[in-house]
């Protein structure tokens, strides 16, 4: 007897149990995790916890406050962003710095490991720790409780530094996106206390608030009723219930709290339109709202009905995505849905990016298709296929429910803590939409849009360039759109299916001529009858995900300098086309229901493929890849719909700061060579298809140059018949090619450069250090290194000491494609008064560490940092089929994954100094500097 998979077992008997049980009571309250457990200590504080071993020896902590900036006074604005600066600056335990030393020490990175974010009506705080010994979990917690308990030192001196470190960060954010937010806040949250509390606060209150305004803000909110501490890892539950307890149930609630209370939002009758241009703005855009109250999703029929509104969203969507590929398309594109505008409104959305100046054109095509929906509905097939990939989805979160990152969970619990939300589970989730999806209609779906798009509560935002050439609308032409729409005449939505195999034709198979097992690392290599390669790694670290890679050396670098552009735009060209009869709308319908994804390019130095499928979808996973390789096609419509896309994309690109910047450091590193080009409206239109598809066609006509990589959870068995039959039987052509040197260098000697562009009173910096080298495995770990050291130093010096950036980052690669090269780039954010200031501070920082002066402090960080990522690393099928295609690149054994701890050990101050010496070389370098067009007058700043 044939076995049906299992996902179509359980499918047909979702649809048999939903046909012939009674319906669940839509009153009946949804279910509680069974893994959570959750409880209210006597103080008020709240706790989820959660055993996962996913990643192993880690756990995710989350402390939870239920206060953010709408719960400041007008002398506090910003304040409580800036408590939660101050949190990571000391407590009575962990003095100063000492709570990210023990952080890193045990290897976990600042930002990524540890961090913060603060809202309007939450702050909450972020880490992640190894499990592997009591003491660390303990002193974690230790953090947290120190944290939750009142212990933050607010010492003077550290929120002075802190105080500089948040005005940096307000100046990071500031550029004409946050302008216009600032314009467009007001009104679309009119007559509420969040249209003045944006959490960053303002520059003048950074500047001026007394220190005891912070402290105020933290000893009235942060308070145990206000709390709630999540636990999400490999430890024992128990135990972390026990110690939650003992640290947290004898934190006490002030005497006399104040009322946490809720800031509404003013319904309204009128239309509120703000129309705002600003000379920097990127893009046009328009935005249509609707505020709604609070959704609530407490009983099986909220659930019923979330999965309604989910449906109507995601088909209208696909609708939006559709319209978005014709060449007249009436936006660039396109999208609608509801979700949390604040704590206490939700928004129904629809949002389009603007074509030169369309605006009206855009919002009547929004409208227009939400009142199609109205009228006519979604059709049958529209509604089956994301009833398909509803399913699928969640039978595959399901599959990997053991699987699952502990993050993720926390995430989820987060939230839960927030609003109120039961934590229900996949286990018990998914068998509920099972049940529950089926019994949608289709009417159902439709009447959502009766609910939608009333008269009230409504909002039109309109944002663009302030340039000549762009029309803005009036306000009254923004209002007069929902009145046409109303009046529109529309036809029914068409839709379009095929009902082709994917391969109609199946090639010929070849044959796996050869297998080798490679010692200690679980890799399998086939050696295939068209000359091509197959290295296979079967894993558990996921329960439904397997992804897949290909990759042939040439690329771009085989193609003459006039058809560079032709090449490099060709991968776009192909898959806003589709492949074999399909185009890319009808293979997006096709492959409903299904888990997969493959997609294929050309870069400067090879031609590659990737994708991703569930275990049961291998077949098409393959398919999809010969596809890409031998069957694509030019879709001339869709190419003009990107062009038109991208147009309206670019369209401000000249006035943006950053864009700008961008550019000039880009050409002139690379000598303005004439292989390197900008992205611009005119190299889009110079495009010619048929030689982009001709390029195409050619870089992937020769199998026998690639090597393919399998990772995840299959068997080999399971994939061999597919390896012969879409793999082997590529065409080879036996070309043996290799990356050709397009003579691409850095300008030799120093280069400085500035780019005055902007009016906002801040500066970019970066400093890049280029040139040869001689390339190992040995000296790329030693670069990797001296990054890392780099990065601990800047963040110490120029964030910590000096308080002159919000972050700086250095960061860079070691090569030998085409040939043996390095580059090394320093980057940071500062007021313009302080670039000379600071850049000599980064060039003391290199200077010490030439000198050999590395602390045995850091290089413990540097050691840790690097194990304890390689030990998540090994347990990850994204990271196997990376290191994997690294080996093979640079034809080492693929066992250099599995040493990479040998490595570390190895490392010394001594590597690091004579590093420095090579890759920041005082007489090989180029600094760039983003400076405002106009230097800003001092402004007066009020004593505090």
């Amino acid at each position: 007897m044939k076995t049906l998979p299992i996902f179509t077992a359980l499918a047909l008997a979702a649809f048999t149990s939903a046909a012939g049980a009674q319906k669940p009571n839509p009153d009946t309250p949804l279910p509680s995790d069974a893994h959570v457990v959750r409880g209210q200590l006597t103080n008020g504080l709240h706790y989820i916890i959660r055993r996962n071993k996913k990643p192993d020896k880690r756990a995710e902590l989350r402390l939870v406050v239920n206060a953010g900036s709408v719960l400041e006074s007008d002398a506090q604005r910003g304040v409580a962003h800036f408590v939660e600066h101050m949190m990571f600056d000391g407590t009575k335990r962990f003095p100063k710095k000492d709570i990210v030393n023990f952080l890193e020490h045990v290897g976990m990175r600042f930002g990524a490991d540890l961090n913060a974010y603060t809202s309007f009506d939450e702050t909450v705080y972020m880490l992640q720790v190894p499990t592997d010994t009591a003491r660390l979990l303990n002193t974690a917690l230790d953090i947290v409780q120190d944290w939750a308990g009142g212990a933050t030192a607010f010492d003077p001196g550290e929120m002075k530094k802190e105080r500089a470190v948040v005005i940096e960060e307000w100046r990071t954010g500031r550029d004409a996106s946050t302008r216009i937010q600032n314009l467009q806040f007001p009104v679309m949250l009119q007559g509420s206390k969040y249209a003045s509390r944006i959490p960053i606060g303002t520059k003048e209150n950074l500047d001026t608030f007394p220190d005891s305004l912070a402290v105020r803000f933290y000893r009235d909110w942060y308070r145990p009723d206000l709390m709630t501490v999540i636990a999400v890892g490999d430890f024992d539950a128990e135990q972390m219930e026990a110690a939650i307890k003992q640290r947290f149930a004898g934190i006490p609630m002030p005497a006399s709290p104040r009322t946490r209370e809720y800031e509404g939002v003013p319904d309204h009758d009128q239309t509120l339109v703000s129309i705002e241009t600003d000379k920097e703005y990127p893009q046009s855009s328009v935005d249509l709202l609707w505020l709604k109250p609070r959704d609530s999703i407490r009983t099986v029929g909220d659930f019923r009905r979330t999965l309604i509104s989910q449906f109507y969203d995601v088909m209208l969507n696909a609708r939006f995505a559709e319209m978005a590929q014709r060449a007249d398309a009436p936006f660039a594109y396109a999208s609608g849905g509801r979700s949390a505008l604040v704590r206490t409104k939700d928004a129904y959305q629809l949002y389009a990016g603007v074509k030169a100046s369309g605006f009206v054109r855009a919002a009547q095509a929004l409208l227009d298709e939400s009142e199609r929906i109205r009228r006519f509905g979604f059709t049958q097939g529209e509604l089956d296929r994301q009833r398909s990939n509803l399913l699928r989805s969640m039978q595959q979160q399901f599959v990997e429910r053991d699987k699952t990152n502990s993050a993720r969970y926390a995430e989820e619990y987060v939230n839960s803590a927030l609003w109120g939300t039961p934590i229900v589970g996949i286990e018990q989730e998914q068998p509920l939409a099972a049940q529950l999806a089926p019994t949608i209609s289709v009417a159902e779906v439709n009447a959502i849009s009766l609910t939608l798009f009333g008269n009230k509560d409504r909002v039109a935002l309109v944002a663009a360039p302030a340039k000549p050439d762009v029309q803005v609308p009036t306000s009254q032409e923004m209002i007069g759109v929902f009145a046409v729409a109303a009046n529109a005449t529309l036809t029914a939505y068409v839709d379009s299916t095929s009902n082709d195999a994917l391969v109609p034709n199946a090639p010929a198979p070849g044959k796996v001529i050869a297998e080798h097992t490679l010692p200690e690392t679980g890799i399998i290599q086939w050696d295939l009858s068209n000359g091509a390669k197959v290295l296979l790694k079967p894993t558990d670290f996921k329960a439904d995900e397997v992804i897949f890679a290909a990759r042939s050396p040439g690329g771009e670098s085989l193609v003459p300098d006039a058809d560079v552009v032709n090449a490099d735009l060709s991968s776009v060209v192909m898959s806003r086309s589709g492949v074999g009869s399909f185009s890319a709308i009808a293979l997006g319908k096709k492959l409903a229901g299904k888990k997969v994804n493959v997609a294929a390019g050309i870069d400067g130095t090879g031609e590659g493929v990737r994708g991703t499928a569930s275990a049961q979808d291998l077949e098409t996973m393959f398919q999809l890849a010969w596809l890409r390789m031998m069957a694509p096609r030019v879709d001339t419509g869709a190419y003009l719909a990107f062009k038109e896309q991208m147009r309206a994309v670019l369209a401000n690109q000249t006035n943006d700061p950053e864009s700008v910047f961008g550019d000039t450091v880009e050409a002139t590193m690379a000598q303005y060579n004439p292989r390197v080009h900008l992205l611009s409206s005119a190299l889009l239109d110079s495009v010619d298809l048929a030689r982009a598809y001709a390029i195409y066609r050619d870089r992937f006509a020769d199998g026998s140059g690639f090597t393919f990589f399998i990772v995840g959870s299959f068997k080999p068995d399971s994939v061999r018949p597919f390896v012969e039959q879409y793999l082997a039987s590529l065409p080879a052509l036996g070309r043996h090619e290799k990356v050709k040197d397009g003579g691409i260098r850095p300008p030799p000697g120093v280069v400085v450069k500035t780019v005055r562009k902007g009016v906002e009173p801040k500066a970019e910096t970066s400093l890049i250090f280029s040139g040869s080298c001689t390339y190992s495995l040995a000296s790329r770990y030693a670069f990797e290194s001296l990054t890392e050291l780099l990065n601990i130093r800047l963040r110490e010096v120029l964030r910590e000491e000096k308080g002159g950036t919000y972050g700086a980052n250095a960061g860079g690669s070691c090569s030998n494609i085409p040939y043996d090269h390095y580059s090394l780039s320093v980057e940071f954010g500062s007021s313009p008064e302080r670039v000379n200031e600071l850049v000599a501070s980064v060039f003391k920082v290199f200077d010490e560490i030439k000198a050999g002066t590395v602390s045995d402090s850091n290089l413990t960080k540097i050691r840790e940092i690097q194990l304890r990522e390689h030990e998540t690393e090994l347990k990850q099928n994204a990271s196997w089929l990376n290191a994997m295609e690294d080996a093979d690149e640079d034809h080492r054994d693929q066992r250099d994954f599995l040493k990479y701890p040998d490595q570390v050990k190895t490392l010394t101050r001594e590597m690091i100094r004579d590093a420095a010496k090579l890759y920041l070389r005082p007489e090989q370098y180029a600094r760039f500097t983003l400076l405002p067009e106009t230097p800003a007058a001092a402004q007066p700043v009020k004593p505090r």
